[in-house]
């Protein structure tokens, strides 16, 4: 998408106090990726290479993606991998998958064996424990899926080890409550995309105002379409950092976008440090 439509990439920094977090893992540096759309439309070729080499710059020891790497048709993944190749992380890049991964009966293998040729491991339901047991990753099946199953996961896991959880889906927060959160990682909401300063995002707005608009205008305009209503319950949680009960939830914007682009919502890139809590 052109850049008048997605604003200039910005790079968002973040520090995190973890529990018991090992003093050899103090200081770790995460980059969070999300939401490319990478379908020739939503997604430039400039803003994915800046992406790219913004993260090389920054040197992480740990690389996270966060889902949604396709739109509707999962063969542009297969371009997709020959840039992401070129990403580089001291100790591996992990994913888990959005609710466009998933369009079509083929999608999910498609992506999952594309990315795992250029060695990203994606997590579905799954726990990856990194630096002998110090930390647990924990990646979901996305909530549209009907298969995020917490319950059957998070017990695996020793109350005493910091985990950090990746879930395309910030809904999902709530869910997860239950259990120990260090921090969870997500997308999916593109931040809102349209941001009126001191309101609020437009689909925040939305339940407010569908009742207001026009039968006729209803399925015309961006965003009041019913399908898209339900796509995200939480708006307040639609970017940044959140406190959801004693666990912390960080909403990346994402890089791809939909008309009409972005407004006052940048696309993103996330840095993040671990520390040792005292």
């Amino acid at each position: 998408m052109h850049r008048l439509l997605t604003g200039r990439l910005k790079l968002e920094k973040l520090t995190v106090p973890i529990a018991n977090l090992p003093p050899s893992l103090h200081g770790i540096k995460i980059v969070q990726l999300s939401d490319f759309h990478y379908d020739g439309l939503r997604l430039s070729e400039n803003l994915l290479a800046e992406a790219i080499a913004t993260s090389n710059q920054i040197e992480p020891d740990l690389i996270f993606l966060t889902g949604d790497y396709v739109t509707h048709d999962p063969d542009p993944i297969h371009q997709l991998v020959l840039r992401l190749k070129h990403l580089k992380s001291r100790f591996g890049i992990y994913a888990v998958l959005g609710n466009h991964d998933l369009y079509f009966s083929h999608s999910k293998t498609t992506i999952i064996r594309a990315l795992a040729s250029i060695d990203i491991q994606v997590l579905w339901n799954e726990i990856v424990y990194l630096f002998g047991s110090q930390l647990a990753i924990v990646g979901f099946a996305d909530l549209r899926s009907h298969q995020f199953n917490p319950t059957a996961v998070m017990p695996q896991i020793d109350a005493r080890i910091p985990r950090l959880v990746l879930s395309h889906n910030p809904d999902t927060a709530e869910d997860l409550q239950f259990w120990r959160v260090d921090l969870q990682l997500s997308g999916h909401t593109h931040g809102g995309q349209i941001i009126i300063p001191k309101i609020g995002s437009i689909p925040a707005l939305l339940p407010k105002i569908y009742p207001f608009i026009p039968q006729p205008l209803r399925q015309k305009l961006p965003y009041t379409k019913k399908k898209c209503a339900k796509v995200f319950q939480h708006w307040e949680w639609s970017q940044g950092l959140h406190q959801v009960g004693k666990n912390l939830l960080y909403v990346n914007r994402g890089l791809g976008s939909y008309l009409p682009g972005r407004l006052f919502c940048r696309p993103e890139i996330t840095v993040i440090q671990l520390f040792a809590q005292d």
